[in-house]
């Protein structure tokens, strides 16, 4: 005799998630459990979590031979989300709870006490299971609000096995258990700056507000307390709000990252790592559960390195591929996984290790030129060519001071004309898959994105002298576009190849 019942679930692999179908085998032979199907070591231990909840529940497993089956197995699995789902497959194979089947997903870890604890993920669990035509998933309570910001599935909460079971059709008293709660992670998102209160730094505003507008990277450089800091941190609330794919994209990195009901937002998230941070926690690693770095849980906001040139030079050489792909894919011996990095870079750095190199008017450099290379070198020529704004950020004296005069836009009047600007980028690339200047191909400008005759002139004469590469051409161009946007200008000119030109190499 021998019975069987299915049920689903998720395997998640970085943000990605694959639907699992759960096969519940019941025989009559030796009383054992087993789970096969390519399990790690926390899946394989679900035998005994769910002999013991199923026991407290007042729904124990028949004492037969129970061999549970997650296909596919070429699929690994990790993690004790698979608890729900496997004990659902035995108690609908022994007829315990008839209503569990595979068009539904269960996710969720089980206690011994018979609770349903929440799980990291969920987002991408559930978006996984609605892209695959599941139109219910089972979940803790406990994931429940972070669940619902992914439209288009029927989201059930339970708090216990026994009540997933009498969900199921289970004919159980019903029984209170209080819910185990994800803790609310503090909210370290800075609040809204506002970009008035930059004075003395004209240049420095520019820039900020070309990169908002164009989604472009930038260096800011010069002396300690000129405000390369302030400039960076006014960033985020330039951007524009995010759209619901990208904001799902987001919320999708930050639940696995374990930002619980706070995944979902629709501003651009701000990540500013310390300096000491290695490669694996700017892009991403982990051992049994890779888990997303820095760049991806920047991604669609903001990566700001201070002191950029502290970081070690192979921290930041790790961060060329992903600026180049917008995506990220994380290999260890376990497996690999593949991340979203599809964020603005924004460095601030000193010119020398004593912060005085090049400054006009202060207290002299004292660091021989040989520690100045040394320390600027961190900064490599690959990861520079990628880096579309290069500003030097001078030192505020009282002259400069006089001269602002408050001149600065601020936050609403500069968001409003990035508005504008975006809207017309929008309208220039409907159909291409592109959003903004800064995603455009090289082949594009050299086509349908021509700038005005002879705007690129001083652009192909610098790559002809070898001063400027084949993608510097392709950022300055980019940076144009963003520039005639911004003005209002239908193509960019020799004026705006100028203007880019002079914020790239302003250095």
């Amino acid at each position: 005799m021998s019975d069987i019942g299915r049920t689903s679930a998720v395997a998640l692999v970085g943000v990605r998630g694959t639907l699992v179908e759960v096969e519940a085998h019941l025989t009559s032979q030796l009383p054992t459990f087993s789970i096969i199907g390519l399990p790690d070591t926390s899946l394989g231990e679900a035998r005994e979590r769910v002999r013991s909840a199923a026991t407290v529940a007042d729904c124990p497993l028949p004492s037969r031979r129970i061999t549970v089956n997650l296909t596919p197995a070429s699929v690994p699995k990790r993690g004790s989300g698979f608890d729900l789902a496997i004990a659902m497959a035995v108690l609908a194979a022994a007829g315990t709870a008839p209503g569990a089947d595979r068009r539904t997903v269960y996710v969720g870890e089980l206690g011994l006490d018979g609770r349903v604890r929440p799980v990291l993920g969920i987002i991408p669990v559930v978006l996984a299971a609605r892209d695959a035509g599941v139109d219910r998933v089972v979940l803790p309570v406990g994931n429940l609000a972070e669940a619902q910001a992914v439209p288009g599935v029927t989201l059930t909460g339970v708090d216990s096995l026994r009540s997933a079971a009498i969900d199921a059709g289970a004919d159980l008293p019903a029984g209170f258990v209080e819910p185990v709660l994800l803790p609310v992670p503090s909210d370290d998102t800075p609040p809204p700056l506002e970009l008035a209160d930059v004075v003395g730094n004209a240049t420095g505003v520019r820039a900020v507000i070309t990169a908002a507008a164009g989604g472009h990277h930038v260096l800011l450089l010069g002396p300690p307390g000129a405000g390369k800091t302030m400039l960076a941190e006014r960033l985020p609330a330039l951007l524009p709000d995010l759209d619901t794919d990208a904001a799902l994209e987001v919320a999708a990195v930050r639940s696995v990252a374990g930002h619980g009901v706070r995944s979902w937002t629709h501003r651009p998230p701000w990540e500013a790592p310390h300096h000491s941070a290695s490669a694996a926690a700017l892009i991403g690693g982990g051992s049994a559960q890779l888990r997303p770095g820095a760049v991806s849980r920047a991604t669609r906001g903001v990566l700001f390195l201070d002191e950029a040139t502290e970081f070690p030079r192979v921290v930041l050489d790790a961060l060329r591929q992903p600026l180049e792909a917008g995506r990220i894919t994380v290999h260890r011996a376990g497996g690999s996984a593949e991340f979203p990095a599809r964020c603005q870079l924004v460095l601030a750095a000193n010119p020398c290790p004593c912060g005085n190199a090049g400054t006009v008017g202060g207290p002299a450099c004292t660091c021989p030129p040989s520690a100045v290379r040394r320390y600027l070198g961190r900064l490599s020529g690959p990861l520079l060519d990628r880096i579309d704004i290069r500003v030097a950020v001078a030192r505020v004296t009282t002259g400069t001071l006089r001269a602002s005069d408050g001149t600065a836009p601020t936050t609403d009047a500069a968001r409003r004309s990035i508005g504008d600007a975006r809207e017309r980028m929008r309208s220039r690339l409907r159909g291409t898959g592109w959003t903004t200047n800064a995603d455009v191909t090289g082949a594009w400008l050299r086509s349908d994105g021509r700038a005005a005759p002879g705007a690129s002139d001083l652009l192909d004469r610098a790559l002809d002298l070898g001063t400027l590469t084949m993608r510097g051409w392709d950022r300055v161009m980019r940076l144009a576009w963003t520039i005639a946007d911004l003005d209002g200008d239908d193509r960019p000119d020799r004026r705006h190849v100028e203007r880019a030109l002079a914020l790239r190499m302003a250095l």
